[in-house]
C-alpha cells in the first residue's frame, strides 16, 4: 500500500491499533494530522468494533473505505472486498480438512476470489460528499 501511494504521489500515513482502547485515539490522531479519509483495513478488531469506528468517523465526517462490505451495508461510507461470510466459509472447510486428519501444512491456501464494491449514498450525503458516476456504475452495491 505505501508502494502504490508513493507512485501515485499520495501521502500515507499509517496509524495502528491493536486493541480496542486504541482504535478512537488512531482515527483522532489521523484526522488531527490531516488525514482527509481513511481505508479501515480488514481485521477481526476492526470487524469486532465496526460500530464504533462508523460512529467516530461520522462525528469527524471523515470518509472511510472499509474492506468489508457488510460495513458499508451498515452506514460505513464504501467497501470494497470479499464478503466476511465468504472468509468465513474458507475458514471453516479448511478448518474441517485439519479435523478429518489432514496437516495443516498439507492444505492449500485459499484465498476469496469474489470482492465486492459497496457505496452508501446515504452517508455519502451525510458527510456532503458526491460519489463519481464512473464508481457508482462500477458498484456491485448502491445504497441509496
Amino acid at each position: 500500500m505505501e508502494d502504490a501511494a508513493r507512485v501515485r504521489g499520495i501521502e500515507l500515513s499509517v496509524y495502528r491499533a491493536s486493541k480496542p482502547e486504541e482504535i478512537i485515539p488512531a482515527i483522532d490522531a489521523a484526522q488531527a494530522s490531516g488525514a482527509q479519509a481513511l481505508n479501515v483495513l480488514a481485521s477481526p478488531l476492526v470487524y469486532a468494533n465496526r460500530d464504533l469506528i462508523r460512529e467516530r468517523m461520522g462525528t469527524l465526517r471523515l470518509p472511510a473505505i472499509y474492506q468489508w462490505p457488510e460495513i458499508a451495508e451498515d452506514g460505513g461510507l464504501a467497501a470494497y472486498g470479499p464478503r466476511i461470510t465468504e472468509v468465513v466459509r474458507l475458514s471453516a472447510r479448511q478448518l474441517a480438512k485439519i479435523l478429518r486428519g489432514a496437516k495443516p501444512g498439507d492444505i492449500p491456501v485459499e484465498q476469496p476470489t469474489q470482492f465486492e464494491l459497496v457505496v452508501n449514498l446515504k452517508t455519502a450525503k451525510e458527510l456532503g460528499l458526491t460519489i463519481p458516476l464512473s464508481i457508482l456504475a462500477r458498484a456491485n452495491e448502491v445504497i441509496e
